[in-house]
């Protein structure tokens, strides 16, 4: 397995004076090529989980299914569970690491990022990183954005162009900007 990726896996934080720096933009642009070939044409499932499997570097389950067109810059740490479906124009950013559990389903345009950048304008073009930890059967409504190191609980429901910028406990539904428990889940 390349050498930047283990790394990154681990937690690492690749700059630009490190001597990976190179490798991991020469992974970027795999990404991004792969992204391409995914994004032009129709593919069938198959493809498309074969694609995925390319840019997640992971095995996926036959159960996965998406919907492209999908963005994302690097895609190596981001991890799927089963029967997950992530539907029509989604962007991941996930360098600081994406788990989605078995069952997640995510919306069209939705968006989760792990990536952001300090406030002070002399360091603004670091990157900061949190993982995001999508859990158990969530439902991620179109257009909504998760924010760098939530965990959105297992079964809850993010309502439709939702900003999340803080946990979301289990069973509960969210909305609004930034997003907020309207309820609990109704069974």
């Amino acid at each position: 397995m390349n050498t930047v990726i283990e790394r990154m896996r681990r937690g690492e934080r690749i700059a630009e004076c490190d001597p990976d720096f190179p490798a991991l933009c020469a992974e970027v642009e795999n990404t991004r090529r792969l992204v391409g070939e995914l994004n032009t044409g129709y593919h069938a499932p198959d493809e498309v989980r074969a694609l995925l499997e390319r840019i997640w570097g992971q095995p996926l389950d036959a159960s996965v299914r998406m919907f492209p067109p999908f963005h994302t810059a690097f895609g190596k740490l981001t991890r799927v569970g089963r029967e997950v479906f992530i539907n029509f124009g989604c962007t991941f950013l996930d360098q600081g690491g994406i788990t989605l559990e078995d069952g997640v389903f995510i919306g069209p345009g939705a968006k989760i990022l792990t990536e952001h950048h300090p406030e002070a304008p002399e360091v603004r073009h670091r990157l900061l990183v949190k993982p995001v930890t999508i859990r158990r059967n969530t439902w991620i409504g179109a257009g909504a954005v998760v924010l760098p190191g939530v965990t959105v609980g297992e079964n809850a429901i993010v309502g439709a162009g939702a900003v999340v910028t803080k946990d979301v406990p289990a069973g509960t539904v969210v909305a609004g900007v930034p997003a907020k428990v309207l309820r609990n889940i109704e069974e």
